[in-house]
């Protein structure tokens, strides 16, 4: 949000651009896996279900949408990469990690380590759609 109306201003918030962006893709993916993989554990997929499945697959979307007019630089990614896999480390070692269905909590390990690459993956993407040189740049106007 706070991304969004910096945009409005003609303004960038280069540091909550990168937080936005990983976490919009982690998170955005994430949701749409485990509520995917609830169903084929056996749960039935209800609207609310593929209201979030949509919904996070937008928000993935959306982050690759605005990276053109991302202005991160190394640093921010580097504060956003710490933040995530911190969070990592909260959700899936001390067992703090967000809802999914019971019939996945057997495999909490397994979602943990999917998670933490997922969110390696995720910071990939944004170094190299908005942090490396000659990525795509647009100006806000």
């Amino acid at each position: 949000m706070f991304v969004l109306i910096a945009f409005l201003f003609g303004r960038n918030w280069p540091l909550f651009e990168a937080l936005a962006a990983v976490t919009l893709i982690k998170y955005g993916i994430w949701a749409v896996a485990m509520n995917l993989a609830g169903g084929w554990a056996g749960d039935t997929l209800t609207f609310n279900n593929y209201m979030l499945i949509f919904s996070h697959a937008g928000m993935a979307i959306q982050a690759v949408l605005y990276a053109p007019y991302y202005r991160i630089k190394p640093w921010h990614l580097i504060v956003a990469s710490v933040w995530t896999l911190h969070n990592d480390i909260i959700d899936y070692v001390f067992m703090m990690h967000p809802w999914v269905s019971a019939r996945l909590m057997p495999e909490i390990e397994l979602i943990g380590y999917f998670t933490f690459w997922l969110s390696i993956f995720s910071i990939t993407v944004v170094y190299l759609l908005s942090v490396r040189k000659n990525r795509l740049t647009l100006e806000i106007q």
